[in-house]
């Protein structure tokens, strides 16, 4: 058996389909341009080449930028065969517009109804059909943090509290490490208030907020408190923090310069690419305590709408090849992400994978992310109220009451 056939078979593929899927061309447009994102793409790409296809590589940097060009082509009728979407509502309106193909057929052979967790679910499977096919779990609120500047700092143990977290922000700080790396941009600043919502707030205030849009829960003395919790985060950043992109963030924290981050789990890639390992040079917690709550977000592929069947195959063979358990741990290896299934074998993946893995086991620590719950223009106002918040010195009060009135309009 060859080379080529040997990981067809690998991702479920029979190697006599092969010579006819050879002329299987696919164009897929995503934003995976770090040195850790592009390792991982190249997975999936060398697993779909393997599967007898031909892929055709459109990376284009910025999640945003690349939405705006997939939609641009799809309303322009030049569509690509696929598109990089997050796991979330970004696409709905797509899907509304009757603009995208389903992979009913993918999805019902290989069970995903059973398959997958149902946050995923809900997001990805809308009035009865599956319009995108999940390709990782991203936790956007892990903490990750330098070995070396820990034991610097005489941090002992992963904090287990809030209270424990900002008293090893204060040891950091004490030994002359930049306590918290953050690149001060809209999504990176909503991204950590949304940690703080879930770990300090807790899991149901969140979703009182972010799912019920309950202004008594935005009006609330326990949500006021996260803001000012998130407010205190200022004074551990570097003055070099507005601007900055999240991988040089990282690359703070892999240096030892800073000594901790919160940010998504792409963030281990670039660990990765950088030659550390989990447990060794840097660490990685999900939040405080072993029942932390666990936000589960991710990337999806969508299918613009095609009646084609070249490209309705090269459809389907993505979506199966992107899915399988051989390609799902390749991938997520290299991506920071967990599989959206937990049938795959993780003896190959590391501590905070395994940690991910296990936690999706456990469907009472699960939390949609923002971006399933909420539209993307009432994630864009809400983000733009906490960058405000963080960036100026508008009160705790004025923000609970610019959050309530966004939530009620929205």
């Amino acid at each position: 058996m060859t080379k080529m056939s040997a990981r067809a078979a690998a991702i479920g593929l029979s190697f006599f389909t092969l010579p006819a899927l050879a002329q299987t061309r696919a164009e897929v447009i995503h934003w995976w341009t770090s040195g850790g994102e592009s390792a991982a793409v190249k997975e999936l790409a060398d697993a779909y080449k393997a599967a007898g296809g031909t892929w055709v590589d459109s990376a284009v940097a910025g999640g945003e930028a690349a939405r705006a060009q997939a939609i641009n082509r799809i309303v322009g009728g030049t569509p690509s065969t696929a598109a990089q979407f997050n796991t979330s509502k970004q696409f709905h309106d797509v899907i509304d517009g009757g603009l995208l193909n389903n992979v009913d057929e993918v999805a019902k052979k290989n069970d995903w109804d059973r398959l997958l967790p149902a946050p995923i679910l809900n997001a990805i499977k809308v009035k009865g059909h599956y319009y995108a096919v999940p390709v990782n779990i991203h936790m956007p609120a892990w903490f990750w943090y330098s070995k070396p500047a820990f034991a610097k700092a005489g941090i002992a143990a992963e904090p287990k509290t809030a209270d424990e977290f900002f008293a090893a922000l204060d040891k950091l700080k004490a030994a002359g490490v930049v306590p918290l790396a953050l690149g001060g941009q809209p999504w990176q600043e909503k991204l950590t208030f949304d940690a703080l919502l879930a770990h300090v707030g807790g899991p149901q205030l969140y979703l009182k907020v972010y799912r019920d849009r309950d202004a008594k829960a935005v009006q609330s003395t326990e949500f006021k408190n996260v803001l000012v919790a998130f407010k205190r985060l200022k004074g551990y950043v570097d003055p070099g923090s507005a601007g900055r992109n999240w991988n040089d963030a990282t690359s703070m924290v892999i240096s030892g310069k800073a000594g901790l981050q919160i940010m998504g789990d792409w963030a281990k890639g670039e660990f990765q690419a950088a030659k550390q390992t989990a447990g060794k040079e840097f660490g990685c917690f999900p939040g405080f305590g072993v029942k932390s709550p666990y936000i589960i977000a991710g990337d999806v592929f969508v299918f613009p709408k095609t009646t084609d069947p070249a490209a309705i195959k090269a459809q389907h063979l993505l979506a199966q090849t992107f899915t399988s358990p051989a390609t799902q741990v390749a991938f997520n290896n290299k991506k920071g992400s967990i599989p959206i299934r937990t049938d795959v074998d993780a003896s190959k993946m590391d501590i905070c994978a395994q940690a991910g893995l296990q936690v999706m086991k456990d469907a009472s620590r699960h939390l949609p992310n923002p971006e399933m719950l909420m539209s993307p223009d009432l994630n864009g106002v809400l983000q733009d109220i906490v960058t405000k918040y963080w960036n100026t010195a508008q009160s705790a009060d004025d923000a609970v009451k610019a959050i309530a009135s966004a939530i009620k309009g929205g």
